[in-house]
C-alpha cells in the first residue's frame, strides 16, 4: 500500500477538502478486525450476478479485478471492498488528505490492506489520470457534493472498462425535505461547519417544540446516525449539497451516456409494497419508469438513490432453461459463513433459513466447485436440482458461471 499526494487547484475543491479534513466522514469507529456483516453492493461477484444473472467472464485467474473507490472517505467502503474482493487491485481516491489518513489507518488495523493490492491517492475524482480502466467503480455520496455532478459522472464513465459496473449513491429530494429546512435555518443564523458550532446546531433541534416536524423527523430517522459529530456535520452543515428526483436523476444518466442497470434496493422500488387488487392491475400495464415515478410519489421517505450503471447494456442470463442451468458451475456467495451450517443473508441483508435441499446442494458445490450442477452426486430428479439452484440463485446465495 502506498499513498500518492497531490495538491489541489481551485477554491471549490478546497472548500470540500477542508470540510472533510475537519470531519473525516463517515465517522465509523476504527476496529482491529474486518468490517461487520456482509454488504453485497461492495462484492463485485454479487453485484455482477445481481445485474446480469451471472458471474463476469471478464475476470479470470490471469487478470486481477481492478476497483476504483472514488471518494473513499474514511475508508469504510474501501474496507468492505478489500475484504469482499480479495486479490483485487484497489485505488482509493479522496479529496481530503485528513480523511485519507483515517482510511489508511482503518485498512491497516482491519488487515484489509493485506487482502488486496491497495493504493491511496489524494486527488479530485475529476482529475484521475494515467490509472487505466477499472472493472468496478464505487462512488458513494460523492456526486451530490460536486458543483457539476454530470462532469463527475462523465469522468467516472471514462474510467470504466467495457463490461464493468459503476455503483452510485446520491441524495433524493423527497426524504431530505426536513434536512434541507434545517440546513437553511442554520445558514440563516450563521452557524457554520466548524467544530465550535456543532453544539449550536444540535441546540436548534433540541429546542424546537417536540411536536415540530423537523425535530420529529430528526429524532425518528437520523438521531442514531448523528450521534457522531462527524456524521451530524455531514448531514446538516455540509458546504455544498445537491439532491435529485427521478426525473433529474435519469436525465443525468442519459446525459452521461451511461446505461442504467437497476436500483440496488429493488424491494424499495416494488409497487406491490403500496398497491394491491384492482389498483395494482391498473398499474401493472405501466412502463417500468412510470412505476418508479409512482413509487417515488407514494413514498416520501426515499432519501437517496442507490443504483448501478454500465457503458452499455450487459448480457443478461435468465436461467429459465433447466438444461442450461444444470450445465453450468456455481460459486457460493461470500454472504454465507461456512457450510454445511452457515449463517445466510439475502441481498437485502435479511437473515434467512434454507431447507435441507438447499443446504445439501450448497454443501456439494463447496466440495466440488468445478463440477456442473447436473453432475453433482445427487439422486434427485434433474428438475429438483434445477429448481433448488434457481431458488438459491434468486436469493444471491449461489452465483452462476455463464456458459
Amino acid at each position: 500500500m502506498y499513498w500518492n499526494s497531490k495538491s489541489f487547484m481551485g477554491d471549490q475543491s478546497s472548500i470540500i477538502s477542508e470540510f472533510y479534513d475537519r470531519f473525516p466522514y463517515p465517522g465509523d469507529v476504527l476496529k482491529d478486525e474486518p468490517p461487520n456483516g456482509f454488504n453485497w453492493r461492495w462484492s463485485f461477484d454479487n453485484v455482477h450476478a445481481f445485474c446480469t444473472g451471472a458471474l463476469s467472464t471478464q475476470i479470470c485467474s490471469t487478470k486481477s479485478l481492478r476497483i476504483l473507490d472514488a471518494g473513499c472517505g474514511s475508508g469504510v467502503s474501501t474496507d468492505y471492498l478489500a475484504h469482499l474482493n480479495p486479490g483485487s487491485e484497489i485505488l482509493a481516491v479522496d479529496i481530503s488528505k485528513g480523511t485519507l489518513s483515517v482510511a489508511m489507518e482503518r485498512l491497516n488495523r482491519s488487515c484489509g490492506e493485506d487482502k488486496v493490492k491497495l493504493q491511496f491517492k489524494n486527488e479530485n475524482i475529476l482529475n484521475i489520470k494515467g490509472e487505466g480502466l477499472f472493472d468496478y467503480i464505487n462512488s458513494v455520496g460523492v456526486l451530490h457534493h460536486l458543483s457539476d455532478p454530470l462532469e463527475g459522472l462523465k469522468a467516472l464513465g471514462a474510467l470504466l472498462n467495457p463490461g464493468g459496473i459503476i455503483h452510485l449513491f446520491v441524495y433524493a429530494d423527497g426524504g431530505r425535505w426536513e434536512i434541507r429546512r434545517i440546513q437553511r435555518a442554520l445558514k440563516t443564523m450563521g452557524v457554520i461547519n466548524d467544530r465550535n458550532d456543532i453544539q449550536l446546531a444540535r441546540d436548534l433541534l433540541q429546542n424546537l417544540p417536540k411536536s415540530n416536524r423537523l425535530r420529529r423527523n430528526h429524532e425518528e430517522k437520523w438521531l442514531v446516525d448523528c450521534q457522531s459529530d462527524i456524521n451530524f456535520a455531514d448531514m446538516y452543515l455540509h458546504p455544498r449539497e445537491i439532491t435529485f428526483n427521478l426525473e433529474t436523476l435519469f436525465q443525468l444518466i442519459e446525459d452521461s451516456k451511461l446505461h442504467f442497470l437497476g436500483f440496488s434496493n429493488p424491494v424499495n422500488w416494488s409497487i406491490e409494497r403500496f398497491l394491491k387488487g384492482d389498483l395494482l392491475d391498473r398499474v401493472n400495464v405501466m412502463t417500468t419508469m412510470q412505476k418508479f415515478q409512482l413509487v417515488e410519489t407514494l413514498n416520501p421517505d426515499i432519501s437517496h438513490f442507490e443504483f448501478f450503471l454500465s457503458k452499455g447494456p450487459l448480457k443478461h442470463y435468465e436461467w429459465k432453461n433447466d438444461d442450461a442451468l444444470l450445465a453450468t458451475t456455481g460459486k457460493i456467495s461470500r454472504s454465507i459463513c461456512g457450510c454445511p451450517a452457515p449463517v445466510f443473508y439475502d441481498y437485502e441483508l435479511n437473515r434467512i433459513e434454507l431447507n435441507k435441499n438447499c443446504l445439501k446442494l450448497l454443501d456439494l458445490i463447496e466440495k466440488e466447485p468445478e463440477k456442473p450442477l447436473g453432475l453433482l452426486p445427487l439422486d434427485w430428479d434433474k428438475s429438483l436440482i434445477a429448481s433448488t439452484a434457481r431458488d438459491l440463485k434468486n436469493r444471491q446465495l449461489l452465483l452462476l458461471y455463464p456458459l
